[in-house]
């Protein structure tokens, strides 16, 4: 997984002598002589209409997020710590073409991209007795932090090659890496912080597995005040068919809308000013 390299602050703006101080260009104070502006800049806007249920969309690209989620070795990697559990990764890994075709598009178009994956302390200090029950399940499994028999090192910890992205999917400089430790990726982390600082209002998810991970995290996300919309054709589960039906209803009737990744993409080839990353 490439790792982003995150612009120092203060930088200063050639043009003016100002020094400017804040996580992004719309949200940041500037300092020129004995004064500081706390007046941000507009962002503009960059409408994109879509096909979605139960209503088509227009959103702006330029306070959206698409938010990846899971698409890591241990779940996704036949060598992972699931396969070597004896969990099929077919399921798995049937979003990581749509998600490799979505993202140099949405890029492209100017939006963001956060990734948001499983990354534990090598301790276990903050994983509950009900996580590390679910994750080993008896005395000789395999859980959270220990190594499987073809060792990978260990299970999710933070920075193990069971952690990172799948090699099939890039991750840019411009895109955002959070870690979460339960299903929900808005439990006991920086990703609200985040998405706030850099103006995100509507959040567009992909990844696995759509009745675990994804729906926790969206769930949360609809309860704080996010727009939520479900890529369903970039997510996926090994869960039966009828599990994903529910999830789409629910996702429908309470927290926001169900679109296809192949829709939006479509959509922002249309999208003036974009370009290819």
């Amino acid at each position: 997984m490439k790792k982003k390299s995150p612009p120092s602050m203060p930088r200063t703006d050639h043009a003016s002598d100002a020094a400017i101080f804040g996580p992004a260009a719309h949200n940041a104070w500037t300092v020129s002589g004995s004064v500081a502006s706390l007046v941000r800049r507009v962002m503009k806007p960059r409408p994109l209409t879509i096909d979605a249920a139960p209503q088509n969309l227009e959103i702006d690209v330029a306070r959206s997020a698409v938010v990846v989620i899971d698409m890591q070795n241990d779940f996704c990697h036949p060598e992972g710590w699931f396969a070597q559990k004896g969990v099929s990764v077919k399921a798995a890994r049937k979003p990581i073409p749509v998600i490799a075709e979505l993202l140099p598009a949405w890029r492209g178009a100017g939006g963001r991209v956060v990734w948001l994956n499983w990354g534990i302390r090598a301790d276990l200090a903050n994983l509950s007795a009900t996580i590390h029950f679910k994750g080993k399940r008896s005395a000789d499994g395999v859980g959270y932090g220990e190594a499987s028999p073809n060792d990978r090192g260990p299970s999710l910890v933070r920075g193990a090659w069971g952690a990172q992205v799948v090699d099939e999917l890039t991750v840019d400089a411009s895109d955002m890496c959070v870690e979460k430790h339960r299903l929900s990726g808005f439990w006991d982390n920086e990703l609200d912080s985040v998405l706030r600082n850099l103006g995100i209002t509507t959040l567009l998810f992909v990844g696995i597995n759509t009745d675990r991970c994804v729906f926790s995290t969206l769930q949360d996300a609809a309860f704080i005040g996010y727009d939520c919309i479900l890529l369903e054709d970039a997510c996926n589960t090994s869960s039966p068919a009828y599990v994903t039906r529910a999830i789409h209803f629910i996702v429908q009737q309470l927290h926001g809308f169900v679109a296809r990744a192949d829709s939006l993409i479509a959509a922002l080839s249309g999208l003036p000013g974009r370009t290819q990353r």
